[in-house]
């Protein structure tokens, strides 16, 4: 049995990435955000469990769909929101968008909207941190098409030469943009991948709370321990399309209706209520909350400056006579 608020903490941060990216997608439509945006919502289970184990000086890397991994690991919706409006008040004072969100002060190295950039930005961090001499470790999200650059192989095989504490998170949603899995990838299960490079790899259903945290504590563990990197294949399902504008051709409403049955966030209340961590006017109280927090948060975001033009060049270029001090 898991702690109970451990379980109730990432109960809590699922419900907030869930209203939070639902409220992008209403703000989509009204046309107050910086372009497109790529959802998360249906993918909870994977950024929140993950996280909930980290510590905030363990580094991250993420992915165009990184929502959620950035909220989950910085815990400030109002720096998000913001960063999404392209105000001077978000993570990256507007520049990033939806795509680069990035939190150093936490640990969050940077998303990527290159499939499979941030991997290799994983394998920097993790080689820092060893070379520093600590137990902290990198957790590399990324999804099934990644699993299919050489990025990915490239890293993968030199994480295990170096037994760097580093968990690759491969977030299987079953479609890279449009193609099916089945028809890119040869492998049934991404994570038997891991047996070319020597390391352990288990995939588990990545809308199972409970299983994603059993595999995140073994790896991060194993990482902290000096032995060397895991893979983990999340199979999830993403609700929405792959990113606010696509019309969905390639997949039926019967698919997405089955999968949005295997919801994690209902499996993990049922868990909850089932096991008497919590009841069900509590659970519902965490729910308004973090809708409440998310509406503050877009108040925030919409009332916040647009950077000053002025500022247009800062952060470009590395002052490296700044660096070297």
């Amino acid at each position: 049995m898991r702690d109970k608020e451990l379980l109730l903490g990432i109960y809590e941060m699922m419900n907030k990435i869930r209203r939070f990216e639902e409220k992008a997608f209403i703000l989509f439509q009204e046309n107050a955000l910086r372009g497109s945006v790529h959802l998360y919502s249906g993918e909870e289970a994977i950024a929140a469990s993950v996280m909930a184990l980290l510590r905030t000086d363990d580094y991250i890397t993420s992915t165009h769909r990184g929502h959620g991994h950035g909220i989950a690991k910085s815990k400030d919706l109002k720096k998000a929101m913001a960063e999404l409006m392209g105000k001077e008040t978000g993570f990256c004072k507007g520049r990033g968008g939806s795509m680069h969100i990035a939190d150093l002060e936490k640990g969050h190295l940077g998303a990527s909207a290159i499939v499979g950039g941030g991997i290799p930005i994983a394998i920097g961090g993790a080689l820092a941190l060893k070379m520093q001499g600590t137990d902290r470790v990198c957790v590399a999200f990324f999804g099934d098409g990644a699993s299919n650059q050489g990025t990915f192989h490239e890293s993968l095989n030199l994480a295990s030469v170096w037994k760097l504490p580093v968990i690759f998170v491969c977030e299987n949603n079953g479609f890279g943009i449009s193609v099916p899995v089945k028809q890119s990838t040869a492998v049934k299960d991404i994570a038997v991948r891991a047996i070319a490079y020597d390391m352990p790899g288990e995939a588990v259903d990545g809308n199972d709370v409970l299983a994603v945290l059993d595999a995140a504590e073994k790896a991060i563990l194993r990482a902290r321990r000096g032995d060397g990197p895991t893979l983990i294949e999340c199979k999830t399902y993403r609700l929405r399309g792959h990113w606010t504008g696509d019309p969905e051709v390639y997949r039926t409403r019967q698919e997405v209706e089955t999968w949005a049955a295997r919801d994690p966030i209902p499996r993990l209340r049922q868990y909850l209520l089932e096991n008497k961590m919590a009841d069900a006017g509590r659970l519902d109280a965490i729910g308004a909350a973090a809708q409440a927090e998310v509406e503050e948060a877009t108040a925030f975001a919409l009332n916040s400056p647009e950077p000053d033009p002025a500022t247009v060049m800062d952060d470009v270029f590395c002052d490296a006579l700044e660096v070297g001090k």
